[in-house]
């Protein structure tokens, strides 16, 4: 398995530091999440029929025209390959966008598609040539939060849509910014009906562990993916704590506050340790030319941060989750922006 941010007991066996004692900042999820109902009892009895509810809620707080919940987005991140494969009769020539969260490409190579990793400035270009018959990327992005813009991602949408190829749009960290979502956009029998987009209610709402995520595409391909996935995927407390979470919309409108308050905080945190970086409300990433003495040096002080060394290297780190975290996280920068 690829390397993931959260993996807290990796961290404790290696550096000896119970679990209890550090502060995981190596993922990009809310670290207050939102607090899940108490559960009926038939949702742990009976097997978990699909809910129109839940895509209900789903759509109307996504703004799609129709949604398939999926086990997390890992799921369908997983599922795409292979049912591509299905449809067509033959690997893919995909471009992935670099740097990106490393289970996309991971998942195109594994079904056996023809793979390129191209940098976000090039993909037009790429779009454009003969060699693209599936494009996959973040916006934002995952890890460095770059956002490519509605309008451009409709035309690529298109241009693939008319040779019969998909965008696929991993809108995962895209709750703290809507107007950047082209769900909205995966309608049928339009030009974009190659447009699939992925969206996680583990990042937002802080609800990991629920494995809950949704796949907004045309209705033919979201049959086709339904029954790949085969029945019973969302368990019956996931799907009830999904449709609370997904249709409290005072929660939501304060919470964005809140995150978006706390993204500022720690971007300017990291500006005053000489460290320029960007990202999202829910994460802060920068090329570190030192990221793994840097990784090092926040893992001895107990903070878990994500390490990436593909490249010229990276760091990103998530919000602490109280003032206790963040003063912890202070005196960390202090000492790495001073040692000598």
């Amino acid at each position: 398995m690829l390397e993931h941010g959260g993996n807290l007991n990796d961290a404790a066996r290696h550096y000896g530091r119970p679990r209890s004692q550090w502060l995981d900042l190596s993922t990009g999820i809310n670290p207050r999440p939102y607090p899940a109902p108490a559960i009926a009892a038939d949702a742990w009895h009976r097997l978990p029929e699909a809910s129109p509810a839940l895509e209900q809620a789903a759509c109307a707080y996504y703004g799609a025209p129709r949604m398939l919940a999926v086990a997390g987005t890992q799921a369908a991140i997983q599922a795409l390959p292979q049912l591509r494969l299905r449809q067509d009769g033959r690997p893919a020539q995909v471009v992935v966008a670099a740097p990106i969260y490393a289970e996309h490409a991971h998942c195109w190579q594994r079904a056996g598609h023809a793979v390129r990793e191209v940098p976000y400035a090039a993909l037009d270009e790429a779009v454009q040539g003969a060699a693209c018959d599936v494009l996959v990327l973040c916006n934002p992005n995952n890890p460095t939060g770059t956002r490519v813009a509605p309008a451009q991602l409709l035309q690529w949408a298109a241009h693939l849509a008319a040779r019969g190829g998909w965008l696929v749009v991993d809108e995962a960290f895209g709750d703290t910014f809507p107007e950047q979502s082209v769900a909205a956009h995966t309608a049928a029998h339009t030009a974009s009906s190659g447009l699939i987009v992925l969206r996680s209610v583990g990042k937002f709402f802080g609800l990991a562990g629920l494995r809950l995520g949704f796949v907004a595409a045309a209705p033919t391909l979201l049959d086709a993916l339904a029954d790949w996935l085969g029945p019973w995927t969302i368990s019956g407390p996931a799907q009830q704590i999904g449709c609370a979470a997904l249709g409290d919309s005072q929660w939501q409108q304060a919470t964005l506050q809140q995150l978006l308050a706390a993204g500022e905080r720690l971007q300017a945190l990291l500006a005053a340790h000489g460290i320029a970086s960007h990202g999202t409300a829910l994460f802060q990433w920068w090329p570190e030319p030192q990221a793994v003495a840097f990784h090092q040096a926040m893992a001895q002080e107990g903070i878990w941060v994500r390490l990436f060394t593909r490249g010229a290297g990276g760091i990103r780190l998530g919000l602490p989750p109280d003032e206790a975290g963040w003063e912890r996280l202070q005196q960390a920068l202090h000492r790495w922006s001073r040692r000598g």
